[in-house]
């Protein structure tokens, strides 16, 4: 695999992560797939091939219901991660069917649009709460004030986990999710098993104390989930409620900063908004599009496919540019606008196909929740410094976002 020779595509360097977008036209122009030596991936950077391999049962999160490592031309991971590949290769966005249409049909029976929508006065109030907070003291950090307490109140809220014990569900989830950028350093792979022994621990604890004293909580939904005689086993409910803590929080955290520092960057849009709070929906997918939470999602190729006339052959790993694809000319007329009256966006933001994501009503939500809340509270927020970029590429966000209000 030789990748095309000084190519701008690096995610490891600060001036790409600050704006991969010229990047991810040079990507476009060179192909529909691009081979990356550093990652030993194929790029894809068109939004058609991304939304089209997104749903092709030739490609999968997984290759293990189908082959072992040998078989499949890979290397076993190193036996030392084995508590964060146990925990996150139960999780049915790595599973492929049947076991991931067993999973998420009986998540689904716990996770339903009733319990989605039972939640959103309380996501409102809590919304409402912190933006209050923020605005009696002065400002602060967007991220810590607002973007992360709010979600991750409402999913350890759904999963019923005590109100005592949520200040180490992000700090567990921050480094498990280390483990998902490109190439992860020896460091974030141990800070990972670290996590996925203490939080699976946790867990399981905390299921046990569910099957004695039910509640009305996601844990007890899961356990009293069945179908045709099956249930969740143990494992499958531990890695399912990390899951949805990881994908419940993460996206929402990282798209209410990268959204609000976009909207500062754009004065005339911000005006916009706070001139007509009815463009909050439209302007939540309009950010969503504009700067990608998630910027890959990796694929393996299960049977040799062709993609303008490349083959790649079974064994090949894929890694599906979302915000490539989301900025995508062929898709979205003038991509590098930000246009929060947009109408026609597409984006693929949440994923696509047997994978897309299952709590992507609740984020709709809670970023709704949030923008209204300081769009009414806050009227006249501005940035108060200059926010620095965490050094991730999959996972896009912000250290933080300081703001005042006055």
């Amino acid at each position: 695999m030789a990748a095309p020779p000084d190519l701008a595509f690096d995610p490891w360097d600060p001036a790409f992560l600050a704006d991969p977008c010229p990047a991810y036209a040079e990507l476009r122009a060179l192909g529909r797939v691009i081979p990356y030596a550093p990652t030993g991936q194929w790029l894809v950077p068109h939004h058609a091939d991304v939304s089209a391999l997104l749903r092709d049962r030739r490609l999968g999160r997984t290759y293990r219901h189908r082959f072992g490592h040998e078989d499949f031309g890979r290397t076993p991971p190193p036996p030392e991660h084995e508590p964060f590949h146990t925990l996150n290769d139960h999780g049915m966005l790595d599973l492929e069917p049947p076991d991931h249409t067993r999973i998420r049909r009986l998540v689904s029976k716990a996770f339903t649009p009733r319990t989605v929508d039972r939640l959103a006065p309380y996501v409102r109030g809590l919304a409402e709460e912190l933006v209050s907070r923020l605005v009696r003291a002065g400002g602060g950090d967007l991220l810590r004030e607002v973007a992360e307490p709010l979600p991750v109140a409402v999913i350890a809220e759904m999963l019923g986990i005590p109100e005592a014990d949520r200040a180490q569900l992000r700090p567990w989830s921050a480094d498990i999710c280390g483990m998902y950028e490109l190439n992860p350093p020896p460091e974030a792979a141990a800070r990972a098993v670290r996590a996925s022994v203490e939080f699976s621990g946790y867990l399981r604890e905390l299921i046990a104390q569910r099957r004695k004293a039910p509640g009305e909580d996601l844990i007890s939904g899961l356990i009293a989930a069945y179908d045709e005689g099956e249930r969740l086993t143990e494992q499958e409910m531990i890695s399912t409620c990390v899951l949805l803590l990881n994908a419940g929080h993460e996206a929402t955290v990282n798209a209410t900063v990268n959204g609000w520092w976009a909207l500062f960057r754009h004065p005339d849009q911000l005006a916009a908004l706070r001139a007509d709070h009815a463009l909050v929906p439209s302007a939540v997918e309009e950010l969503m599009r504009y700067d990608t939470p998630l910027q890959l999602f990796e694929r393996w190729v299960l049977d040799d496919i062709e993609i303008d006339g490349t083959t790649l052959p079974r064994g090949a790993e894929v890694a599906l540019l979302f915000g490539s694809a989301n900025h995508d000319p062929a898709v979205f007329d003038a991509p590098g606008k930000l246009d929060l009256a947009r109408r026609d966006n597409p984006h693929i933001s949440f994923s696509a196909g047997i994978h897309y994501c299952i709590g992507a009503p609740l984020a709709r939500i809670e970023l709704a929740a949030s923008m209204t809340a300081l769009l009414k509270q806050a009227p006249t927020l501005r940035l108060a410094t200059t926010p620095h970029r965490k050094p991730n590429f999959v996972i896009r966000g912000l250290e933080g976002l300081d703001v005042e209000i006055g």
